[in-house]
């Protein structure tokens, strides 16, 4: 696409928006799109040059020479990596941009520090290195660099998975089956699914592989009792309850009554009858007392600090902090401990975080079972091979995109005894 004076001034503008991050990227990139009314070509080269710039922000940083305008920054990614060279770039560059892009483009990642050639600022650098050699960190970072696929999950209540990926392949999308999820679809290019019918009819779902496989850790039965602790907008949800073949009880718990709000038109499309959305205060609320010692299955998908979806969500890398760690650490004992006491003897929960970090994962599962005597780890390898499903692993399920080609994603299976 020809970049004009125009574009550019769009792109810089969306920059500007956005750089501060002081809401979700997606967000403001959402309410700079419905602000500005441009058209369709202009908002694809905007999200893919404001997303490039902060999955490559460290090395564009310093391609910049200390003065990281957005402008800089823009032009910049162009030129390194949007495919733009420096002739095309030309009518738009003003006095002296010619000769520092120049220098810009030929500062690569070689021979720079870890953090700029993985992609991640110091202090996650400094808390990876507890449980990563520096090797693994920059494997890490350079797949977490790369944008995702779109991976939608097949609702077996409406459709088989077979028929849903002839029917995409009719429509010429190249589509795949997921190697490990039994379910899901991958989708080589990002397509507006939400147009497509398979979509409005409620047969197919946005999930990624990862967070599919967490509904065949938990395997509930037909007629459980379930509970899907932080449902949020409940796409796990409702992969609980095709699993549940919509029998059953499946409760849909969450504190924020917008989430669950959103929940309600995807209920309606996927045909699934068993799920009852519960507003609840807090972890301790009474709804949530009421049901102590009657759930056979949970699912707590814990608030986290999503560090494992930087391949979608580059922004949040700058947006966490060990002091938002240190926070949500808080949050996900808390939630686990109260989760724990809904189920049943012999009742399975499954404690599951999209982060890559030990102390949002490990740390808090083997703190849980330190006091909580009547709790067993089973092994979510045993777990899967149980389910079928063609994986590896040994006591926790731990996803990452370089090794899966899903985000990086983290979950045990805990028993009662």
């Amino acid at each position: 696409m020809l970049i004009t004076e125009y574009r550019l001034d769009l792109v810089i503008l969306a920059l500007r928006t956005i750089l501060p991050l002081e809401h979700p990227a997606d967000t403001t990139l959402r309410y700079f799109f419905k602000n500005e009314r441009i058209g369709s070509n202009e908002r694809a080269l905007i999200a893919e040059t404001a997303f490039g710039v902060l999955r490559h922000r460290l090395l564009l940083e310093a391609s910049c020479d200390g003065k990281a305008t957005p402008r800089r920054m823009g032009l910049a990614y162009l030129v390194k990596f949007g495919g733009y060279n420096l002739r095309e770039l030309q009518p738009v560059l003003k006095r002296d941009e010619a000769e520092w892009l120049a220098t810009a483009k030929s500062v690569q990642y070689e021979g720079q520090p870890l953090s700029i050639q993985a992609e991640l600022p110091e202090w996650l650098i400094e808390k990876m290195r507890a449980s990563y050699s520096d090797e693994e960190i920059l494997t890490l970072g350079q797949a977490m660099q790369q944008g995702a696929p779109l991976d939608i999950r097949v609702n077996t209540l409406l459709a088989k998975r077979d028929e849903v990926l002839l029917n995409l392949q009719e429509q010429n999308i190249d589509a795949t089956l997921t190697p490990y999820s039994p379910v899901g679809i991958r989708l080589k290019e990002k397509i507006p699914l939400n147009k497509d019918v398979l979509f409005t009819s409620g047969r197919v779902e946005v999930q990624d592989e990862g967070s599919q496989l967490l509904g065949f850790l938990l395997a509930p039965k037909r007629n459980d009792m379930v509970v899907d602790f932080c449902a949020g907008a409940g796409g796990k949800t409702l992969m609980l309850s095709a699993l549940m073949n919509s029998q059953g009880r499946l409760y849909a718990m969450d504190v924020s009554e917008k989430r669950l709000a959103n929940l309600k038109p995807r209920l309606k499309r996927s045909g699934a009858s068993n799920i009852q959305p519960m507003l609840i205060a807090h972890e301790n609320d009474l709804k949530v007392k009421r049901l102590a010692g009657k759930i056979d299955r949970v699912l707590v998908d814990a608030p986290c600090s999503g560090l494992g979806t930087l391949r979608r969500n580059p922004d949040l890398k700058f947006r966490q902090s060990p002091q938002s760690i240190y926070e949500l650490n808080q949050k996900q004992t808390a939630i686990l401990a109260s989760a724990s006491r809904l189920l049943k003897k012999g009742g399975r929960l499954v404690y599951a975080t999209c982060s890559i970090l030990p102390e949002e994962n490990q740390h808090i599962v083997q703190a849980f079972l330190a006091c909580h005597p009547e709790f067993v780890l089973i092994p979510a390898g045993t777990v899967l091979q149980q389910q079928k499903i063609p994986m590896e692993m040994g006591d926790y399920l731990e996803l990452r995109p370089n090794l899966h080609a899903t985000d990086g994603f983290f979950a045990a299976v805990l028993e009662r005894i």
